[in-house]
């Protein structure tokens, strides 16, 4: 099965404000870069869309491996030297490392945890994407107490 999603975006100054089918997105930059601060900048976006997309994947998989998710939380963060979108030629201007740490309410054990964290990360599209340009990716998934 094949979907093609389109997106159409316009741009003022840093700002861009795209559409997702009817969702409009805003993308900015804050004041001290040149923007506005009416929206996450695009690595805030990127790093927003891998938590959607891995919330998505985990709610589709708890459903096919009978896994009690009742409920799922994430704090990512993403590491990057600014010298590379700067110009620096030796500096890769992208994350050099993405640290995902979730929380999953579950009656389930850590073993059952782990192995729903392995198939969410190798069917998300964003985290096999970002994985695939060789960035660090590093999945931590726990019971939330």
């Amino acid at each position: 099965m094949s979907e093609v999603e389109k997106i159409t975006a316009s741009t003022i100054g840093r700002q861009t404000v795209g559409y997702s089918k009817d969702h409009k997105i805003i993308i900015d930059e804050p004041p001290s870069m040149g923007g506005n601060d009416e929206g996450p900048n695009p690595l805030g976006t990127l790093l927003i869309s891998l938590v959607g997309c891995e919330n998505v994947i985990a709610n589709m998989v708890a459903k096919e491996i009978d896994f009690d998710l009742q409920e799922i939380s994430f704090e990512v963060t993403g590491e990057l030297d600014l010298d590379g979108m700067m110009g620096k030629a030796d500096v890769r201007p992208y994350f050099q490392k993405v640290t995902i740490n979730a929380k999953v309410k579950t009656d389930e054990t850590e073993d059952r945890i782990d192995e729903l964290q392995k198939i969410v990360d190798s069917r998300c599209p964003i985290f096999t994407a970002l994985e695939a340009a060789d960035i660090e990716m590093l999945p931590n998934w726990v019971k939330e107490p």
